[in-house]
């Protein structure tokens, strides 16, 4: 999780407020991990047929919309507030497709690989940045759903063993081995491409 300072609070008051500086500050400070979060929850078939990227923005202006009925539980409830606005728009994405049974295989989805990585980089860095997300997908797309979401959990969304344990209703040893044997897992399967 990146530090996300000791004024989130005074943000949320000042969204409350109506200053919509301040929700665009909130949102830059958590963008780098929900698009990463949207990606990896999105799975295959979803990335070919929609705009990681487009998703993010479409999560963005959900919380716009419904940021008045957000109510300040400490730091990381701003960041589970945002991810479960991401994964429902991910869940209603994947319903649509699937009522529609529109074909994957027809659609060719824009590149979202250099969207996460910072101004500045040549063609080059970006190439690379692109590999490595690519490599990171597949990897995360060929572990066990249990430890996909542990990983996101913990390294993405930023909950802590304790908030992950009551999540998954298992013990906090439980939350320990299960993260530690898919980074693992995620790490070899990464190696191997």
């Amino acid at each position: 999780m990146r530090d996300v300072g000791p004024d989130s609070q005074h943000l949320v008051a000042a969204v409350h407020r109506g200053e919509a500086a301040a929700l665009d500050a909130l949102l830059r400070r958590h963008l780098p991990d929900l698009l990463v979060f949207v990606r990896a929850k999105s799975g295959p078939r979803l990335r070919a047929m929609e705009s990681c990227s487009d998703l993010v923005q479409t999560v963005c202006r959900e919380a716009l919309q419904s940021v008045e009925g957000y109510e300040w539980r400490g730091e990381g409830s701003f960041r589970r507030w945002l991810f479960t606005l991401a994964m429902n728009k991910l869940r209603n994405r994947a319903d649509y497709h699937a009522a529609e049974r529109r074909d994957a295989g027809r659609i060719v989805a824009g590149s979202d690989a250099v969207d996460a990585t910072p101004g500045g980089f040549g063609p080059s860095q970006h190439a690379i940045a692109g590999e490595v997300n690519a490599k990171f997908e597949q990897a995360l797309d060929r572990l066990d759903e249990d430890q996909r979401e542990v990983i996101l959990m913990a390294r993405v969304i930023g909950m802590s063993h304790a908030e992950i344990a009551a999540e998954l209703g298992i013990a906090e040893g439980a939350v320990r081995t299960r993260l530690s044997r898919a980074l693992a897992r995620l790490a070899t399967r990464m190696a191997a491409g």
